[in-house]
């Protein structure tokens, strides 16, 4: 079986920077900005590219594009280029149509999305505006995901996961730079914020190009639609961008919801999704997109053992990894909130709706990452279908339950329906992957999260009491907060290391070494 710890170990790294300086730029967003509805109106104008943006960048396209590509490039370069290159073109076309009907179009979609603001005209005329701004993000950050596909089929992890890296730095430096302009000119500096994550998709995608043709890739002047192993790639691509626009169009829904919900709502949970995603694109994500090549390479050479043993080790993965941080985030969840945003026109009560939101979030971390993982083995046999239906039912499950429960939870109504919906997902595809790789008993791998989530939340609570003891009489200063979240959470995860040491998990020696061999 191929170890895929070193990929993982390079696509962490490169993820870990950029996520690092997603919080800084979340930090400055927060102090810049606070929980206001310029923020309400930029975080709704954003998520409509954002819609679009698993629809044909990193997921669609990734599940699609990869397992189609591996096998051009056993055939040669000339073949895997020529592929590469017909895509790209579509993307270019493709999506940059969409960009401007977008552009064109945008008070009209913001008046969908954002209905609930229609109450507050000068707000629903501001998400209109900053739509027009954000929308070209899309076309970037699709041509950002083909060079990521690409790479990732060469091997290549690290340069592709520091990529957003970038977007994360022009975030940050435009708005800075562009608020005090805004402010002597009488206009809303929110616009800064717009300006900079549109200039930083375009640097996602730029960062990529060296690197591509260091591996071999030369652009063709190639569309064609007829192309077969064009149409193999949208054989695939269709089916998974019907699942993610389900999705899209549930997380356009509860934009909706939300936006009738009072000022802050849309804020805070966009807030906690950020921290969410910390965990998420560290380990889990990294994980599902490390073993796709390698599941789809097996999946040609019809190995059923080794995709089975690379499944059960990439699932293994991906709960040692994202159990302990997961919990120990949530014990320590208003803390972190507070280091990351309680600064300038962020409040205390603004910390306390996030954590609280982050916290039903969290939970869902291990589910939504065992659910890329196993959606690999479907899209490395060329089954994009199954797990369509398996997200359709997902999001009918968190529609009913985010309207149900709205009324008495308000927005936390959403993180937690978020949290079920990731469960039954996962549930329906653990059913069904027998079906491709044979008779799988479940009890080990079962048995093996539930230790290790008994051990994490011993961990995290060891952790948690610990900060408390130690630094909460000290105050509530930043630098109190930061070295009780520094000291819980090593505490936490070097209790859960040795619990599951002493619980004869005999995994957390063995990741431990591979993550560290060279």
């Amino acid at each position: 079986m191929e170890d895929i710890a070193r990929g993982v170990r390079s696509f962490t790294i490169g993820t870990a920077i950029s996520r690092v300086l997603g919080l800084v730029r979340e930090v400055v967003f927060a102090a810049l900005f606070g929980a206001s509805r310029s923020t309400d109106a930029f975080n709704a104008a954003f998520r409509i590219p954002n819609l679009l943006r698993d629809l044909f960048a990193e997921t669609a396209l990734s599940q699609a594009f990869i397992p189609v590509l591996t096998n051009e490039r056993q055939k040669g370069k000339k073949a895997q280029n020529l592929l590469a290159s017909n895509i790209f073109n579509t993307l270019f076309v493709v999506v940059g149509a969409i960009t401007v009907i977008g552009i064109i179009f945008s008070p009209q979609l913001a008046n969908v999305v954002a209905i609930g603001f229609s109450k507050y005209p000068e707000k629903l005329a501001l998400t209109g505006k900053l739509t027009a701004i954000t929308f070209p993000f899309l076309l970037f950050v699709a041509l950002a995901a083909w060079a990521m596909s690409y790479l990732n089929t060469e091997g290549s992890f690290f340069t592709p996961s520091l990529a957003p890296a970038f977007f994360n730095v022009f975030s940050i430096l435009v708005p800075l730079g562009l608020f005090s302009y805004f402010v002597k000119r009488g206009g809303d500096p929110i616009y800064g914020a717009a300006i900079g994550v549109t200039a930083g998709g375009l640097l996602q995608f730029a960062v990529q190009i060296p690197r591509l043709f260091q591996k071999g890739f030369r652009y063709r002047f190639y569309l064609s639609f007829r192309d077969p192993e064009f149409r193999r790639v949208m054989v695939l691509f269709v089916p998974v961008a019907i699942g993610l626009a389900g999705s899209r169009i549930n997380v356009a829904v509860n934009t909706v919801l939300v936006s009738y919900l009072k000022d802050g709502s849309m804020t805070w949970l966009n807030y906690a999704f950020r921290i969410m995603h910390l965990p998420l694109g560290l380990f889990g994500i990294a994980v599902g997109t490390v073993a796709l090549p390698t599941l789809s390479r097996f999946a040609g050479e019809n190995n059923v053992s080794a995709i089975r043993d690379t499944m059960t080790d990439s699932l293994k993965m991906v709960f040692f990894l994202t159990i302990p941080t997961s919990i120990a985030i949530a014990f320590l969840a208003n803390p972190v909130t507070s280091i990351i945003y309680q600064h300038g026109r962020f409040t205390a009560a603004d910390t306390a709706a996030v954590s609280q939101a982050l916290i039903l979030y969290i939970i869902g971390i291990p589910f939504i990452s065992a659910l890329r993982n196993v959606a690999a083995v479907f899209y490395a046999y060329k089954d994009a279908r199954t797990p369509m239906y398996a997200s359709f039912a997902s999001i009918a499950v968190n529609l009913v339950l985010n309207i149900t429960l709205m009324r008495v939870m308000g927005f936390l109504a959403f993180p937690l329906s978020t949290t079920i919906a990731a469960v039954v997902n996962i549930a329906i595809l653990l059913l069904l992957v027998p079906r491709k790789i044979g008779r799988f008993d479940f009890g080990p791998l079962g048995k093996y999260a539930f230790t290790l989530a008994a051990a994490s939340t011993a961990g995290g609570l060891g952790g948690w009491l610990l900060a408390r003891l130690l630094f909460q009489p000290l105050g509530s200063s930043l630098w109190v907060k930061l070295a009780g979240v520094a000291v819980g959470g090593c505490a936490a995860l070097a209790l859960f290391y040795a619990l599951c040491l002493l619980l004869g998990i005999t995994e957390a020696r063995d990741y431990a070494r591979r993550f560290m061999r060279r």
